[in-house]
């Protein structure tokens, strides 16, 4: 079994009954013997881009048979499902740097997948910017506090305490 540690974050739409219809979906490729485990819901400014509307962010962490490339393929229906719409900038490599940030129903990531450390064209993990971001922090923090960052070897609370990102982040529930 596997163990994927996950953030979510909406900032269209009605972002509070889209994160519970995907924690749903999730669950679904869950391990039915282990609970999923949900951290609160956060309330976070857009980061790299301005926005209309904050955003929406939570963690999961989930057992999961599969692999992460069949997670990351599972997920993308989900979100595509949850009216998720991926332009051109956003179906690029992964590798490329992407400067466009925008506004979406849904977003699904994977942060962390066991210890491992993936470097593929479609996926990256762990997530290359999670220790730069406070609202991925905060969320994964809750339910994971030490855990480990593969790359830095360093607790995830320890990368928030390390974090410089100043962004607003709160706890809504």
């Amino acid at each position: 079994m596997n163990r994927a540690v996950l953030l979510l974050g909406s900032n269209k739409g009605d972002s509070e009954s889209i994160l519970k219809i995907a924690v749903a979906a999730l669950s679904s490729l869950a391990n039915p013997q282990s609970k999923m485990v949900l951290s609160s819901i956060y309330e976070s400014e857009p980061w790299g881009f301005d926005a209309d509307r904050w955003f929406l962010n939570m963690a999961v962490i989930m057992e999961t048979p599969m692999s992460a490339g069949e997670l990351l393929s599972e997920i993308l229906k989900i979100e595509a499902r949850l009216g998720r719409v991926r332009d051109k900038t956003q179906s690029r490599s992964l590798r490329e740097v992407r400067s466009a940030y925008n506004s979406r129903e849904i977003d699904i990531d994977i942060i962390l997948f066991n210890s491992e450390i993936i470097q593929e064209d479609s996926l990256i993990v762990p997530h290359p910017r999670m220790h730069l971001r406070r609202f991925v922090l905060e969320p994964i923090v809750q339910i994971a506090p030490d855990d480990i960052h593969p790359g830095f070897n360093l607790t995830l609370l320890r990368l928030l305490e390390k974090c410089k990102d100043t962004s607003v982040v709160r706890r809504l529930s």
